[in-house]
């Protein structure tokens, strides 16, 4: 049959079970928006800010695994969608970008609203292509669904330009996919597998650190059953964390910069570092050469990139998750490891890490464990970056697999609001809480006004200290209080702000009002702001400072110096 490109397109993502997509209209991707009322099946989300549509898509995928998709039309609309896409980039986040472009005989005459697409996003997508025909539509759109899902996840934009919205031509969707060039591996290799098995089966201080990987592989039983049959401790790297039960008593905790001690300091004595879909990243290993200085590193991965990237491997071994852990499994011996997790345990007495205390002011940690009790553990937890996302991961005890949604490589503020909206359209059933810094909410907070319009039922918890608070941190430890540009005097009320958008709303001063606020919100149906007002001056600890090692750790509140450990 004969369609026109925009119909093509719809036609396409219906092939690929997509049922709501994030974006904005413009002049250059016109053609598809009239064209989308002829595809009811296709639920349209208006946001108010292409980055919003691209977070939304990612927060979309990461809490239900299906692509998001996200669309904007040329110029400003694409490059509006750029901090989204290296977010999802870096994050691994199966997106599909559909952008609208000028016309064909307009590229590369400066036209209104013109950009380069495909080269700004060049190195924030894994792919993307600009399509000059309309008949070339449906193996276009075929191919980004294909090559987003597969493999390591990641963005892929298609850019179409006007004119090849409105060209009609013969719809003939492919049959199949054919991508020489493009061969992930998904089974690891049977003899690397192996001689894993043997350093595992010999290791006396093994630890397992979990990353993002076993999320989007979802191989959550599979490592259950490797760690529950050796007795291996599980450290989770803040992307890899609900991707265990932190109830499991085989749960270790976080590593690195602002991690639990206890769970560098295991790291730091091990013999043994089995990487299971982590990418060892700064903020994890600290200064490389002094990281896991006593351990074998044996890294599974399914993007052969990151293997060796950062840390010398031992044994490397490419291949989907899951389908490896399956192999490994079937090798390894049944442990104990008893005196090594007694050891693990005594680290964990000694620098407990995560006290509370009864501090008399309003702490974002007190909030984020109280919260944490509220909900059992249970809801999808979506943060922005800063403090507030270091204590999200430190203190929410995440029980359920894949419940914690953070803006992790790119860092990106703003994260927090889009992204629970995108989360809880895809989890329409589950509790989302998005934990937001005063800071990062201003810079998206427009797409209240989407999720009100649209009934989605996102509760926010703004930790409103008037400060870029990590920021503020950092001044305070590295630049002896030198105080700039960090502190914000002129933060609206946020309960007249959003109710002003139409959400319920309310603001918590006193630590007696925590729960019973937390519980209204929950109770009430539709979204709901909390406005806490909390202490300005808290800094998270523990804190290794970039670029040195666990020997360096910062481990007391109330002190900056170094507090030695013995090795």
């Amino acid at each position: 049959m004969k369609l026109t490109g925009a119909q093509m397109v719809c036609e396409c993502l219906i092939r690929e079970g997509v049922d709501v997509v994030f974006g904005i209209p413009g002049g250059a991707i016109l053609p598809l928006y009239q064209t989308m009322p002829e595809y009811p099946q296709i639920k349209h989300i208006l946001v108010r800010h292409e980055q919003g549509a691209a977070m939304g898509a990612d927060g979309y995928y990461r809490a239900s695994g299906r692509v998001g998709v996200c669309m904007a039309t040329s110029g400003p609309g694409a490059t509006n969608l750029v901090t989204g896409l290296a977010c999802a980039y870096m994050d691994s986040s199966a997106l599909v970008a559909i952008t609208g472009q000028v016309a064909r005989g307009a590229i590369g005459k400066d036209a209104f609203q013109e950009v380069d697409t495909t080269g700004i996003t060049l190195p924030v997508t894994k792919h993307n292509m600009l399509v000059m025909s309309a008949s070339d539509v449906p193996r276009a759109i075929h191919e980004a669904f294909y090559i987003a899902s597969t493999g390591r996840p990641g963005p892929v934009l298609v850019d179409i330009p006007k004119d090849v919205l409105n060209e009609v031509a013969e719809f003939v969707f492919p049959e199949g996919i054919d991508l020489p060039g493009y061969k992930p591996t998904m089974e690891g290799n049977p003899t690397q597998i192996k001689t894993a098995a043997r350093l595992i089966n010999d290791a006396k201080r093994p630890v397992v650190l979990a990353g993002h990987g076993v999320i989007l592989s979802r191989a959550y039983d599979e490592m259950r059953d490797l760690v529950e049959k050796t007795h291996i401790p599980v450290i989770t790297t803040l992307l890899g964390v609900s991707s265990f039960p932190e109830t499991h008593p085989l749960s270790i905790g976080m590593p690195g910069m602002h991690g639990v001690a206890y769970a560098s300091m295991a790291i730091d004595r091990a013999d043994l570092v089995i990487s299971l879909g982590a990418r060892f990243d700064d903020r994890v290993t600290g200064r490389i050469s002094a990281f896991a200085p006593k351990a074998k590193i044996i890294h599974i991965d399914i993007d052969p990139s990151v293997i060796g990237q950062n840390v010398r491997t031992h044994v490397p071994i490419v291949g989907d998750l899951k389908r490896v852990l399956r192999a490994l499994n079937k090798e390894v011996k049944p442990n104990t490891h008893g005196e090594w997790l007694e050891e693990i345990e005594q680290l964990r007495q000694e620098h407990p890490s995560l006290r509370l205390g009864d501090k008399p002011k309003l702490t974002q940690q007190f909030i984020i464990k109280m919260l944490s009790d509220i909900t059992q553990g249970k809801a999808i937890i979506v943060t922005g970056v800063g403090q507030h996302q270091m204590w999200a991961a430190q203190h929410y005890t995440f029980t359920e697999p894949n419940s914690l949604i953070t803006s992790g490589g790119l860092g990106s503020m703003g994260f927090e609001v889009p992204a629970a909206m995108g989360a809880k359209v895809a989890c329409p059933e589950k509790t989302v809480w998005s934990i937001c810094g005063d800071g990062g909410f201003q810079m998206t907070m427009c797409d209240l006004a989407t999720i009100v319009e649209n009934k989605i039922n996102v509760k926010f918890a703004i930790m409103n200290n008037h400060f870029l608070g990590m920021v503020r941190q950092w001044q305070h430890i590295f630049y002896k209080d030198t105080f700039y540009a960090t502190q914000y005097t002129g933060n609206p009320d946020f309960v007249k702000l959003a109710e002003a958008f139409g959400l319920y709303a309310l603001r918590v001063t006193d630590k007696s009002q925590v729960a019973s606020a937390i519980q209204s919100a929950m109770a009430h149906d539709g979204p709901a702001l909390i406005d806490f007002t909390v202490d300005p001056e808290e800094n998270v600890y523990p804190m290794i400072p970039p670029g040195e090692s666990i020997g360096e750790i910062m481990e007391e509140p109330a002190s900056t110096e170094v507090k030695a450990w013995s090795r």
